[in-house]
């Protein structure tokens, strides 16, 4: 075949290949301005905007990575970044109680804010709904009617890269249910030092037995602690379950007692440094695997 009717045919047979049904193309950008100054509050949030905001956004974090939301204490840098922001993007539900006093320090009056958790059903106060990846995709709607109302030029963009991202928190969804469903059901139990695995648990079947620390920041009595020994052995806890930025003492302590072992390694308030841990979703499969491997 001679190469000028060769070199035609592959290029019907490209062009053909990208016009089938099913592959949506990703609508094109619009302007050529620089990317929208996102604030997050804490690191987990980032996946949300950096997924749907994709070349449009620019995003930073206040708590560094490893540092619990919950009792942070915020620095000047925090103010400087924040008057440099075009969006602020938090959690509420309370996580942040350090949060107003650092906005009310902020001469930015542009500056707009977006609570992800804000209209969604809050249990006892426990503002970890993100831990749930069907309460996760009212974040990224959040996420991404924010970034649409301040860059609406863009809004095919956001729209197409939001339903990109909720077919993987399916496929998440899909995953950690599969592998849940392999942990015999009276083995379903946890403790875990601060209750981020409510909406978790309550999504895939596991009971939260015991919680270490009730309130952030404040150690329990060791007559607390002995009722919580208590409930693992009633309900034959396996582990103990903690995080990296945590002090492991309490946990351990409480695993010495009643004879199980100490889990010491799960992520929730903070991605890591790991590229297992990178972002949101690798932050949950790997948290899946964890809790799979100790409670089997």
């Amino acid at each position: 075949m001679p190469l000028k009717i060769l070199a035609a045919a592959l290029a019907l047979t490209a062009l053909a290949a990208c016009s089938r049904p099913g592959a949506p193309k990703r609508p094109l950008l619009h302007g050529e301005a620089a990317p929208i100054a996102v604030v997050t509050t804490f690191s987990t949030l980032n996946s949300f905007v950096e997924a749907v905001g994709g070349k449009r956004v620019r995003v930073q974090n206040l708590v560094p990575i490893g540092v619990s939301p919950e009792d942070y204490q915020p620095t000047p840098q925090d103010i400087a970044t924040l008057n440099g922001a075009q969006l602020l993007v938090e959690n509420g539900a309370g996580i942040e109680a350090w949060l107003q006093r650092t906005i009310a320090n902020v001469g930015n009056a542009g500056l707009k804010i977006v609570v992800l958790s804000r209209g969604l059903p809050i249990k006892d106060k426990n503002p970890h709904l993100w831990m749930d990846p069907e309460l996760a995709k009212s974040y990224v709607r959040r996420v991404r009617d924010a970034l649409i109302e301040i860059d609406p030029r863009n809004r095919d963009y956001y729209m197409h890269n939001a339903r990109l991202y909720f077919a993987r928190l399916d496929r998440l969804e899909a995953y950690i249910s599969r592998e849940i469903d392999t942990i015999p059901p009276q083995r379903r139990t946890m403790i875990v030092y601060h209750n981020a695995w409510l909406y978790y648990n309550d999504r895939f079947g596991i009971r939260t037995v015991g919680v270490i620390e009730l309130s952030p920041g404040q150690d329990p009595n060791p007559a607390y602690i002995a009722e919580l020994v208590d409930l693992a052995k009633k309900y034959k806890v396996r582990a103990v379950f903690a995080e990296p930025e945590y002090s492991p003492k309490l946990a351990d302590a409480l695993a010495q007692s009643a004879g199980i072992k100490t889990v010491r390694n799960l992520y929730d308030d903070s991605i890591g440094e790991g590229p297992h841990v990178k972002d949101y979703i690798s932050m949950l499969r790997y948290d899946t695997r964890v809790i799979v491997r100790a409670l089997k």
